[in-house]
Formats: structure tokens, C-alpha cells, sequence
């Protein structure tokens, strides 16, 4: 593991074999991004970073790249179907950010070494004010040749539960143009997409196989997943990713994989491994207690294969 600094900030580059990873731990424990060296010596991104994007402390968090941490919710909030809000279980309406807090707060090391790294979550004054329990939110990335290994671990250091539902936003490369290419395998029961008053909206039963060119692919959650595992590609050498979620196997019937892409031209879609579906604290799908002194983890791999 080195670090190089750009911009002023500092950044880490972990190499393990053939792949190297680029990160950003102090700042939403962000991974920016993976390549991976093929057998033919060409190097292959898989996990993107826009190249033109600032890399300006205050903005990072949001660039369309990486992985921002999605915590404590994914996506949107409502409250009695008003946007940016929650309701937890004493009955206080509180703010919610799009996404939470962690993808653009501050992290601390915990540890570091030439295979990756743990980062615990600072929350902020707008953080406290929105999610106001005593917790310890940490990230963990393990690396590897082929892979890696990221763990969410919250630890609930309160006297009441905490309500949980975490995510991740990986931005994998392809070129909008290749989409019709590339293919799919997620083998859920049921899809949704999130109304704009917080109501989830079943769809038609979802194919098992598909294509990334599909028209109504962009924003949906597969839900009743009956496999662990999501399979999509090709990459490297014609080889697919795997994005497993690894405990339980098969996961809870409200873990999510949600798909998504801002357009027609972006030259990434993204494959999303979530705890619950999007406003989880008002319906209650997917929604994760942690009991006072107890933690839970929600942890995901990928690997090329």
C-alpha cells in the first residue's frame, strides 16, 4: 500500500497481484476505483472514477464513482409521504439526507495494511440531529487478486435498538454503447421501483437472465432473492463479476440488488447490494434492528471469475 497525494488530499493505492484499488478512506470510507491487469497485459477497469471529477474534500463524496457507503438508509426517506424525512420508533419527524450521511463524512483509520483497511464513521452535527443513538459504524475492505471484501459493522453502544438499513452504490465501467453486450443473471423473486410518496411499486415479475440495454433495467429493486450470488459481465478476458452477499445464503427476503444508471450515455451502471429496500423506516421492509450492546454486520464480496 502507498499513498499518493492529489489535489491535496491524500489518497491510497493498495496493489494485490494483478489488480490495484484506489481509495479515499477518511472520506466516506470511499473505494474510487479497481483495475485489473488481464492475461494479456491490458488493464481492464471495473470499479470506475470519472478522471475529470474535482477532487475537492467537500464534493468527492458525491461524484458518480466508486462506491459511496450508503448508511443508515439507502436512497430516499419519507415521512407521511414528505421527502427528507424519517420517523423512528419514539415518534420524533426527523431529517433524512438522500443516501444518509457516511458517503460524504469524515471516517478515522482504525487500521491499514497492504491488503486494505478499517474506517470508523464521525458522524456530523446534521448526522446527530438526523440519527441521534450512540454507535460505532465501521467499514472494513479486504483485497484481493480478483476481488474484494467490503463488511458494514454497526455496534450499538445505546439503550434502545437501532434501525438500520445500509447499502452499497458500486459504479462499475460500461461504456453505454457496450450495454446491449453485456448480460445479467439475478434470480429474485419479485421488482419494484420507489414511487415519489415513499410506497414501493411492484413491477412485473423479473427475468432471471437479462441484458444492461433493457429500458426499464435503470432503478430497479429485485427483491426475494434466491441465491446469493448476482452474476453480470462480460469484463476482463469475457470473464463475469459475481457480487455475493454472504450471510445468509439465501439472503432475507427483503435484501435488495437495485440497478441503476443516470442515462442513456453513462459510461457506467451500477449493481447495488442493500440491506432493505428504499424507505425502509416507514414501511418496514428490510428494516434492521440492533439491540443495545449487541452488532450487526451486513458484509458483500465480488470477484472476477
Amino acid at each position: 500500500m502507498k499513498t499518493v497525494s492529489k489535489d491535496g488530499l491524500n489518497l491510497r493505492v493498495f496493489t494485490v497481484g494483478k489488480s490495484r484499488f484506489l481509495a479515499y478512506p477518511e472520506c466516506g470510507a470511499r473505494l474510487m476505483s479497481w483495475h485489473h491487469t488481464n492475461n494479456k497485459e491490458e488493464t481492464c477497469e471495473l470499479i470506475t472514477w470519472p478522471a475529470s471529477a474535482p477532487l475537492d474534500r467537500k464534493t468527492i463524496g458525491k461524484v458518480r464513482g466508486g462506491n459511496p457507503v450508503l448508511f443508515p438508509f439507502s436512497a430516499r426517506t419519507f415521512c407521511e409521504k414528505e421527502l427528507g424525512f424519517w420517523k423512528a420508533s419514539d415518534g420524533v419527524r426527523r431529517p433524512m439526507q438522500v443516501h444518509g450521511y457516511a458517503r460524504n463524512g469524515d471516517f478515522e483509520l482504525v487500521s491499514i495494511s497492504e491488503e486494505g483497511f478499517s474506517a470508523r464513521f464521525l458522524p456530523g452535527s446534521d448526522c446527530q440531529a438526523a440519527y441521534p443513538y450512540a454507535y460505532r459504524f465501521t467499514v472494513h475492505y479486504r483485497f484481493f487478486e480478483s476481488g474484494l471484501e467490503v463488511e458494514f459493522e454497526l455496534e450499538n453502544q445505546d439503550e434502545v435498538p437501532i434501525p438500520w438499513s445500509a447499502g452499497h452504490h458500486f459504479y462499475f465501467a460500461m461504456p453505454a454503447v457496450k450495454r446491449r453486450d453485456f448480460r445479467y443473471q439475478i434470480d429474485a423473486a419479485s421488482a419494484f421501483k420507489h414511487g415519489t410518496d415513499g410506497a414501493l411499486i411492484e413491477q412485473n415479475a423479473p427475468s432471471t437472465v437479462g441484458r444492461f440495454d433493457e429500458a426499464d433495467l435503470s432503478d430497479r429493486i429485485h427483491t426475494g432473492l434466491k441465491d446469493a450470488t448476482v452474476c453480470f459481465g462480460p469484463f476482463c478476458d469475457g470473464q463475469d463479476l459475481n457480487i455475493r452477499i454472504e450471510q445468509p445464503n439465501p439472503p432475507h427476503p427483503w435484501t435488495a440488488v437495485v440497478t441503476w444508471t443516470e442515462s442513456e450515455t453513462s459510461p457506467f451502471y451500477c449493481v447495488e447490494p442493500w440491506m432493505g429496500p428504499p424507505n425502509s423506516p416507514e414501511h418496514g421492509k428490510g428494516l434492521h434492528l440492533v439491540a443495545p450492546r449487541e452488532i450487526d454486520r451486513f458484509r458483500v464480496s465480488i470477484s472476477l471469475k
